[in-house]
């Protein structure tokens, strides 16, 4: 497999890359001295530079494209708390754009997955609208059709699956993989040709620094959601973070977190870190 980061910082994501295997081949940032870090570490990675300036049909196709967008706008830690209106956190929308250029050039081949990194702080940037643009944003590269919907109090960790395609969210503490401070992190997968960014975000399949030999191509969404999933093209899932299903209900129509718009043929699955989901999440 091969990489593409932007918003590329100190090469994180071609570092994680590595270390699963996959070819990190390009990256765009703009600040000096990470660049010269990761041209060191990373000699065959192409820079590209301002992100604003890259035209997803004219660059190397890859299978994935990793971003922490600017977090700024979106952190509790910033006053004036702009969200994606601010000037740098907008720059998240230059990367669906450059998804959508890329597949448009490659006939839907490339990238088949995104992977974004921010702070948990874009849960609630205005009033939880600015993470469903996120949302929006990525699943209407293949799917603009679908309704997303609203929530002003986003859950930790969720999955969104459609026909086709999957977008999973989590968030990590890197106190918990050897970083000695708490960080919190929110870490969400697009999968644009299936249903595995739940398998991705939610199955630990090895120890840490280890990555198994595959074992062959599968159909069908992670083990701990398949016991939970029936066919149907609606349903509702809750967690309690320890992989048991303690909620679940097939409805005629989805419908948002404290209202909104009906959503039909997608499953929404909703996670509490280590309490039990209280009450409809949909």
């Amino acid at each position: 497999m091969k990489l593409g980061s932007l918003f590329d910082g100190a090469g994180g994501f071609p570092l994680a890359g590595t270390l699963a295997g996959i070819t990190p081949v390009w990256a765009s940032e703009i600040e000096p001295f990470p660049i010269r870090v990761t041209t060191k570490r990373f000699p065959n990675m192409k820079h590209l530079g301002d992100i604003t300036k890259i035209n997803g049909a004219d660059i190397e196709p890859v299978d994935v494209i990793t971003f922490g967008s600017p977090c700024q706008d979106l952190s509790v830690a910033n006053g004036e708390r702009k969200g994606l209106e601010g000037e740098r956190s907008r720059l998240f929308l230059e990367v669906p754009r450059i998804i959508k250029e890329m597949r448009n050039a490659t006939n839907g081949v490339y990238p088949a997955y995104a992977v974004w990194e921010n702070v948990p702080g874009a849960f609630s940037s205005n009033e939880g609208a600015d993470f469903h643009t996120v949302l929006c944003e990525l699943v209407g590269i293949t799917d603009s059709k679908v309704s997303i919907p609203k929530s002003d109090k986003w859950e930790n960790a969720g999955e969104i699956i459609g026909d086709g395609w999957s977008v999973a969210w989590r968030v990590y503490d890197a106190q918990y993989y050897g970083v000695p401070q708490r960080r919190r992190r929110i870490y969400l997968v697009a999968d644009f040709r299936g249903q595995r960014a739940g398998k991705i975000s939610f199955e630990r399949e090895s120890l840490l620094w280890h990555t198994p030999q595959g074992d062959g191509e599968r159909q069908g969404t992670s083990g701990t959601i398949v016991e939970s999933v029936e066919q149907s093209n609606q349903e509702v899932i809750g967690y309690d973070g320890y992989n048991h299903t303690i909620n679940r209900n097939v409805m005629p129509t989805l419908r948002a977190v404290h209202g909104g718009t009906a959503v039909n043929g997608v499953m929404v699955a909703g996670f509490h870190g280590h309490k039990s989901i209280t009450g409809n999440i949909c």
